[in-house]
């Protein structure tokens, strides 16, 4: 069995890392390479950074704070923000990113997961998902949250990897910063749908919830704020996971 991964996100907007609830409210968590550095001796498997701000401003990821974060890592990098063409995916891969998030356009122009994974390989195309409580089930909303889209969430998942995508991350913006628990409806419902990694975000409360969300199904449990506090490190979690009989990476 794979070992289930622990992953901590950085928000990054201005070159300081931000967290907030919902998406907004955005207040300074701190230095994104201080921080990543913190993170990986407390034990990450993985840091995702997401420029907040790039699609909202039509720019991609600040390419220096990539460069910055990536010099200093010894573990995998997530980047997303901004990533509107193949270029685009090739520019952040060249600042250090591992992988390479993408979100809004992705859902206007599907075919950039199918040219991105035909040039770059699908294990580093990571199809960046948010989803909402409707009324009657989970729909997708992008530009960082400010414009709702008439689509589910679980069928653009199975047609992103369909296309190309290598792995999912899948964002309750509901639960986003409210420290509440991942919405494991949710998680259960995506790794359902596809063949490839999950990885859960948006609620982390406690070591505990991260271990709720991988016995859901999820490959990976993404959190911000409970780190950001100091709450909790990703070894505290590993060691809350081992105790629920999963398996973590040392």
């Amino acid at each position: 069995m794979l070992a289930k991964r622990i992953i901590a996100c950085l928000d990054v907007r201005d070159g300081r890392v931000v967290k907030g609830k919902q998406f907004t409210g955005l207040r300074d968590a701190g230095d994104p390479v201080e921080l990543a550095l913190r993170y990986r001796d407390d034990g990450v498997d993985e840091i995702v950074v997401l420029d907040v701000s790039a699609t909202l401003e039509s720019r991609l990821a600040n390419r220096r704070t990539i460069e910055a974060i990536a010099a200093t890592l010894d573990v995998p990098l997530t980047v997303g923000g901004g990533v509107r063409e193949l270029d685009d995916v090739a520019r952040l891969l060249n600042a250090g990113a591992d992988k390479v998030a993408i979100n809004s356009a992705a859902l206007a122009r599907p075919r950039l997961l199918e040219e991105a994974a035909a040039r770059f390989g699908s294990q580093c195309i990571v199809i960046s998902i948010d989803a909402q409580r409707t009324d009657d089930g989970y729909a997708i909303a992008t530009h960082s949250a400010t414009r709702a889209q008439a689509r589910s969430p679980i069928s653009w998942a199975r047609e992103a990897v369909g296309i190309g995508a290598g792995e999912v991350l899948l964002t309750s913006i509901d639960r986003d910063g409210s420290r509440s628990g991942f919405d494991l409806e949710l998680v259960r419902s995506a790794c359902d749908a596809v063949s490839v990694p999950v990885v859960a975000s948006g609620g982390a409360s406690d070591a505990r919830s991260f271990a709720d969300a991988l016995r859901a199904g999820a490959d990976a449990a993404l959190g911000a704020s409970i780190f950001h506090n100091g709450e909790a490190t990703a070894n505290d979690v590993k060691a809350v996971c081992r105790d629920a009989g999963l398996t973590v990476r040392p």
